[in-house]
């Protein structure tokens, strides 16, 4: 009966709009959710192996490199940019001089760093959606990572808005301009995930 009752009210405010992080905060179904300027948007099922694989040799290496200056988190976290933004970035990095933003619910405010990791079901929210969102709520870096590709996209805030200055691939070393812990190679990635089957 509990379960039914949670499912409907989540159904009615899958319709609704102009929605808080109260109401986002207070949905127990199962599913994850992103608040999009005031709209629930249901996330896709689990990723693919392959995305998981990759995120988790993406955080071994930042850990590796940066855990001294950063705390660095992985999906499923909230990052709140506003009572009616709520996402959820595959990582993300916030110097630890910045702590306080970082509470027992969530990100409170913009981290230094998110990145997501691509696949066909979050393409164009990723490129297109979050890539406006991150530049409106100033998050000076955005990664995308394209996993069939072994690629990653560095986006770097430049007049409220983000201004794509490098695509790294195979061993050439990926670094970035606000972050001077990252040094490692898409080649290093893409070595560890498996060609898996269907």
């Amino acid at each position: 009966m509990q379960c039914d009752q949670n499912r409907k009210k989540t159904n009615d405010l899958l319709k609704e709009t102009g929605l808080t992080y109260e109401d986002y905060a207070s949905i127990d179904d199962g599913n994850r959710y992103e608040l999009a300027g005031g709209r629930l948007e249901l996330m896709s099922p689990a990723p693919l192996v392959n995305h998981q694989i990759t995120s988790f040799e993406l955080q071994k290496r930042l850990s590796r490199n940066c855990e001294e200056v950063y705390i660095i988190l992985y999906a499923p976290v909230d990052v709140i940019l506003s009572t009616n933004e709520v996402r959820q970035p595959d990582i993300v990095l916030v110097h630890r001089e910045r702590k306080d933003i970082i509470r027992k619910r969530g990100i409170h405010g913009a981290p230094d760093m998110v990145v997501e990791i691509l696949s066909p079901p979050t393409l164009k929210r990723d490129k297109i959606d979050k890539l406006d969102v991150y530049a409106r709520y100033n998050i000076p870096e955005y990664w995308i990572v394209e996993t069939n590709a072994g690629m990653l996209e560095q986006y770097i805030l430049r007049d409220n808005q983000y201004e794509i200055i490098n695509v790294f691939h195979d061993n050439e070393p990926v670094t970035s301009p606000n972050i001077a812990c990252v040094s490692f190679t898409m080649k290093e990635i893409m070595d560890n995930v498996p060609d898996l089957k269907d």
